[in-house]
């Protein structure tokens, strides 16, 4: 009987038009520009190395769209602006997300207490969440 009810209540129909409109908005999602939006650090540790060099695990969630725009580096960022490391993304990560990666070898001035850490895209460079560090001495 309650077969019955929603049969009666949803014609076929409204229900492949209702599809239909369902499938052609998420296609146009999908191949707007913007759908991606910018990178967002989402994570990230700093851990002095036994050389005073810095090593970063950082992790970044972008709706990588394929090979025309994707997650393509993070940045390591003094308090003056000055770019201290980048660790370069080679490829999308579409099926891994949020992703992890490191950087090792970054050398922080002393008397640099917090970096900021970015990350890029391709369309659109920096914008996204960053994530303020702080420097362990």
């Amino acid at each position: 009987m309650v077969r019955e009810l929603a049969v009666g209540l949803i014609r076929p129909a409204r229900v492949s038009l209702l599809a239909v409109g369902v499938i052609a908005a998420l296609a146009v999602g999908v191949a707007s520009p913007v759908w991606a939006g910018e990178a967002d650090v989402v994570g990230a540790e700093v851990v002095r190395d036994s050389d005073g060099s810095y090593r970063f695990k950082v992790a970044v969630r972008h709706h990588d769209e394929g090979w025309h725009h994707y997650a393509n580096a993070w940045e390591v960022v003094g308090p003056d602006g000055t770019v201290l490391g980048t660790r370069v993304l080679l490829h999308p990560h579409g099926q891994e997300q949020p992703f992890t990666r490191y950087l090792g070898k970054v050398n922080i001035p002393a008397g640099i207490e917090e970096v900021t850490i970015r990350a890029l895209d391709l369309k659109h460079g920096a914008g996204g969440k960053e994530i303020t560090v702080k420097v362990p001495r």
